[in-house]
């Protein structure tokens, strides 16, 4: 007999002893027992149906759906995740990039999915953006996604051009302040970590300088080495080799501690502006409405990978503190990032549509 069948002899029973006032006390108590009976195996029904999905799943292939272009960190990160459930679990796993429209491309893709964990949202910082940078698409992570975990965190790291006369974060503000408005800084594009970044260091210390967004991430590195943008808040990956040859100077790292890969380099707290400190952090969201035990089974395998000395090399290698945790941890996180960065969005003064 299903939960369902039981569910109606369960009303049955508490209809019957709320209006028998009668003193047949016989058919009193075999309503009891038939509520009780109920009772106990709706209860057994549910939980024997929980672990069985639960193991079942997954039914299929697990998407990963990655708001953004090829080889970028959201990109890489995703595709190291997605080989670690494949070796850990057997899992068949693809990962889809679907750039553009700040993210909205993406994120709409897993909305039109059925809310059975098979299809994820590879979410870092900028999406976090999204719902200020797009009030007209009406999304809210909160309502419209479920957390799953945290994949991991990174730290960006304020270069300038050689040519630049400064060797600091408080010398960089002075020279902004002398000539306000003249000079630029760069990025990967209108709500990428560098933008929000930049505005964020705009507010905080007052200086005035120009945005310039680029499409393709490779041009804007290309323009800083060239001396074209005077600074960048940028991933340590790509211009790390470039800082070691003086080609780029570093002047902080944007996380709450040194980046061992640039010993050297204070951070930005070290540097006298504890305020910019941000992580440049990555994770997995499901569809609102995904089972419960799907969402933990999706967690457990995870964190799972996780673990394995494979997949924390992966990370290492492109300066990325492994994550893992639960998913109320990571959703959380991801709702208090939402408010910070609508923040600083509309303090800015950012606007992409009206």
């Amino acid at each position: 007999m299903t939960p369902s069948y039981y569910s109606f002899k369960m009303r049955q029973a508490i209809i019957a002893s709320a209006s028998d006032d009668s003193d047949k006390t016989e058919e009193r108590a075999m309503d009891r027992r038939t509520f009780l009976m109920g009772a106990a195996a709706l209860s057994l029904g549910t939980a024997a149906f929980t672990p069985a999905r639960a193991q079942a799943f997954p039914s299929g292939l697990i998407r990963f759906v990655v708001p953004g272009s090829a080889s970028t960190p959201p990109d890489i990160l995703a595709r190291i995740v997605a080989n670690g459930l494949t070796d850990v679990e057997g899992w068949k796993t693809i990962v889809e990039d679907k750039p553009g429209a700040v993210h909205m491309l993406g994120i709409g893709e897993v909305l039109k999915q059925p809310a059975d964990g098979h299809t994820m949202l590879s979410v870092t910082t900028p999406v976090a953006a999204t719902p200020a940078l797009m009030p007209n698409a009406s999304i809210d992570l909160d309502r419209d996604f479920a957390p799953v975990i945290r994949i991991g965190t990174g730290y960006n790291v304020l270069v300038v051009h050689p040519s630049v006369p400064v060797h600091s974060v408080a010398e960089l503000v002075d020279f902004l302040k002398k000539d306000p408005g003249k000079h630029t800084f760069s990025s990967g594009g209108f709500g990428t970590p560098a933008h929000l970044l930049g505005e964020l260091f705009k507010l905080e210390t007052g200086v005035q300088a120009i945005h310039v967004p680029y499409n393709h991430f490779p041009q804007a590195i290309a323009d800083l080495l060239a001396g074209i943008n005077t600074y960048q808040f940028i991933t340590l990956l790509p211009v790390v080799q470039f800082i070691k040859t003086g080609k780029l100077r570093a002047l902080a790292v944007m996380g709450g501690k040194r980046n061992p890969v640039l010993p050297g380099v204070p951070t930005i707290a070290e540097a006298g502006f504890p305020q910019l400190v941000a992580e440049d952090w990555a994770g997995l969201l499901v569809k609102s409405g995904t089972p419960a035990d799907v969402i933990t089974r999706l967690n457990g395998a995870v964190n799972a990978a996780l673990k394995t000395d494979k997949v924390r090399e992966a990370l290492a290698k492109i300066g990325t503190d492994v994550g893992g945790g639960t998913p109320q941890a990571f959703g959380a996180h991801v709702h208090a990032e939402t408010l910070r960065w609508s923040k600083v969005i509309k303090e800015a003064g950012i606007k992409i549509n009206s």
